[in-house]
């Protein structure tokens, strides 16, 4: 089972107040103005010690309107406006923060105030991470290390890396996290802060686990162990958690006593099911699922039972999801199909409620095991969603590795930019001196600079560019792979049993009884239509690639005549001549093969249409133009809920390919889809 964010510790004093206007009211802060009024009264009043959350914010309010109306901007009034967004942010003040953050970034770039410049970027980026809008957080962090590099903040630098890491987890960048995770850990040795040691070595454990280097993560768990061992506060219950991720990677290596051993180490704390039923309810699941593996039924399923209760009270719904697959997995060893079929299935209604993709994954890989007559869809719809998760991770890792790439080229440019300034100035000066001649010469040569630093980096973002479709190609390949792997497995091991049982079949027509023998060959019938059914998806699964690329218009033509026998729509179909097939790449013919099966099925599922019109064609400008156009119900463009799954999967393959997408319905009045691809260029032709 993976799970990226196992159970975290993040140290956070929160502190929230009540916002009330002070419009009309006789407050304290007012009545204070009114004998001085002066920035620095304001700022002694800022204070959690003394006064409350609501006085803190009137009197931040109040310090912040004086510096804007006093139009200041000196080293005490940007140290003001830095307090002012660290308690506005700390209360949950959000507007207040982002405009005192605002000035203070627009004043320190003003005054070129290198330090305050990077305390902005990081309140800015800690301010996303927080309300987990993660591109935008990995952005300022990357913008604020800059700045605190320069400085050698240590403190703060590994508190940047160590959440860096955290993001580049969450969207799977393993490597991209495990450096980040280890440059936190030398900061973070150097400033002396044990719980963001204890985190760093968490992370890298987590990460270990997920690259399946097992010696390597309870290496790190280990030494996160010991200082929870060692640290004073045991309220953050950090050595169960530790003991809990060190369980995790030996249930994953398969040594399941010594996850055992683990588990029932940290359940010895007798306050977890009060103050942590979260945990406890995962140590016992952890627990049962252990000595399910090792055939130890004793306790279960009570145990499995007692960890869905609790999680069911707590509401965690993607762990009441996993709950109910490990009793799926527990009743379907013991071969009762009736409550394997049951959890399972709530599993997956549950996981389609929650809305959380991994959680339908999982759910549908369970379900297609245990729900053998529609074993086929299931897996099918796996299959769909598993290259649907793919895609969207490969576009998340090319959009951060695009973010950095970016914010790198940005710092390049204003450094160049302010070496370029620097350089005016002094040849304006020698201009002055040694008249308009030289002056000109200088400017002329400043042009030609400017023009070979555009050719760089041009030749820069093409070679970003082959290198991340060169990445797409091997993502590709693996699948391939996999698909192959899966139809070996197919045609090796079911057609075997398949076969085995038809021979056994055969014999029992030993028997004299006319009736009997009947049923046999009828049994007999139908399992030679299962083999040959196997058989043909096997081939297809190896096939499928090859035949989309050298064979493109007879596999549309036959998904269309597939299509012409499960719907009752007359199919109008046109595919220009003037294409020339073997100039379109093979990256966009598969995926027109999937856009169009997507589209059939969205019109099958929903339109009620009497007619289908299917057209492949080539512009003047040298585009593939390809529209799917029905006659049936239509829908509101403009509605909240436009695009389901399928939908989705249609423009991310359509961006995927850098191809423009045109959805046209109203209800009613059926609904027309027209994608433009480039042909022999990279981008489409204007």
């Amino acid at each position: 089972m993976k799970n990226i964010f196992y159970l975290f510790i993040s140290v956070f004093l929160i502190f929230v107040g009540c916002d009330k206007s002070l419009k009309g009211k006789d407050t304290t802060a007012q009545k204070d103005i009114g004998n001085n009024d002066s920035l620095m009264l304001f700022v002694k009043n800022i204070d959690f010690k003394s006064n409350s959350n609501t006085k803190i914010y009137a009197y931040s309010k109040l310090a912040f309107d004086y510096i804007y109306n006093s139009n200041k901007n000196d080293s005490l009034t940007r140290g003001v406006l830095l307090k002012i967004a660290r308690t506005s942010q700390k209360i949950g003040k959000e507007n207040l923060f982002l405009k005192a953050n605002k000035l203070l970034l627009i004043q320190s770039i003003e005054k070129k105030d290198s330090i305050n410049i990077g305390n902005s970027y990081f309140l800015s980026a800690d301010n996303h991470f927080e309300k987990g809008t993660v591109d935008s957080a990995f952005f300022y962090f990357l913008k604020a290390e800059k700045y605190f590099l320069k400085k050698n903040d240590n403190e703060v630098l590994g508190t940047i890396y160590l959440k860096k890491s955290l993001i580049q987890l969450e969207i799977n960048d393993l490597y991209g996290a495990e450096f980040s995770a280890t440059e936190s850990l030398k900061y973070l040795k150097l400033s002396k802060d044990v719980l963001g040691q204890y985190d760093a070595f968490t992370n890298l454990g987590i990460i270990s686990n997920e690259t399946e280097n097992y010696d390597k993560a309870i290496h790190y768990h280990s030494k996160a162990l010991e200082i929870a061992e060692s640290y004073k506060d045991q309220n953050f219950y950090l050595k169960e958690i530790s003991l809990n991720n060190l369980g995790n990677t030996y249930q994953n290596s398969k040594k399941y006593k010594d996850a055992i051993n683990k588990f029932q180490n940290a359940l010895s704390n007798n306050k977890l099911s009060i103050f942590k039923p979260s945990l406890y309810a995962t140590l016992i699941d952890n627990i049962a699922y252990c000595k399910f593996k090792l055939n130890d039924t004793r306790d279960l399923p009570k145990l499995f039972f007692e960890s869905l209760r609790i999680r069911d009270s707590l509401h965690q719904d993607s762990k009441v999801i996993f709950s109910k697959i490990h009793l799926s997995e527990y009743f379907h060893f013991k071969g009762d199909s009736l409550n394997s079929n049951k959890y399972a299935k709530e599993a997956l209604f549950f996981s389609r409620e929650t809305k959380s993709p991994l959680d339908i994954l999982a759910s549908l890989k369970q379900v297609s095991i245990v729900d053998t007559k529609n074993s086929s869809k299931h897996s099918n719809e796996y299959f769909k969603l598993s290259d649907s998760l793919q895609s969207a991770e490969r576009n998340s890792k090319d959009r951060f590795a695009r973010i950095q790439f970016e914010t790198d080229e940005i710092i390049q440019q204003n450094t160049q930019l302010s070496e370029q300034n620097r350089d005016i100035l002094n040849y304006f000066a020698i201009a002055i001196v040694f008249g308009g001649f030289l002056f000109f010469a200088r400017f002329q040569r400043l042009k030609a600079r400017e023009l070979a630093l555009k050719q760089t980096q041009q030749q820069a973002n093409e070679e970003i560019y082959r290198l991340i479709i060169s990445h797409q190609n091997q993502l590709e390949e693996g699948r391939d792979l996999e698909k192959k792997r899966i139809s070996k497995e197919l045609h090796d091991g079911v057609l075997g049993r398949l076969f085995g049982l038809r021979l056994n079949l055969d014999g029992l027509n030993n028997f004299d009884d006319e009736e009997t023998k009947q049923q046999r060959l009828e049994y007999l019938n139908e399992l030679k239509v299962i083999e040959q059914d196997l058989r043909e998806i096997s081939h297809e699964l190896s096939r499928e690639n090859l035949v989309l690329i050298n064979n493109f218009v007879a596999i549309i033509n036959n998904l269309l005549e597939q299509q012409s026998k499960i719907n009752k729509a007359k199919i109008n179909t046109l595919i220009s001549d003037k294409i020339d097939w073997e100039k379109v790449s093979n990256t966009i013919k598969i995926n027109l093969y999937r856009i169009l099966q997507e589209s059939l099925q969205n019109i099958n599922k929903h339109a009620e249409a009497s007619k289908i019109n299917v057209i492949f064609n080539k512009d003047p400008k040298g585009n593939l133009i390809f529209s799917v156009e029905d006659d049936g119900k239509g829908y509101n463009t403009n509605g909240k809920k436009t695009k389901g799954i399928g939908m989705n999967n249609i423009v991310d393959r359509v961006h995927q390919c850098q191809g423009k997408i045109d959805i046209k319905s109203q209800i009613g009045k059926g609904t027309k889809i027209i994608i433009t691809f480039p042909l022999e260029n990279e981008t489409i032709n204007m």
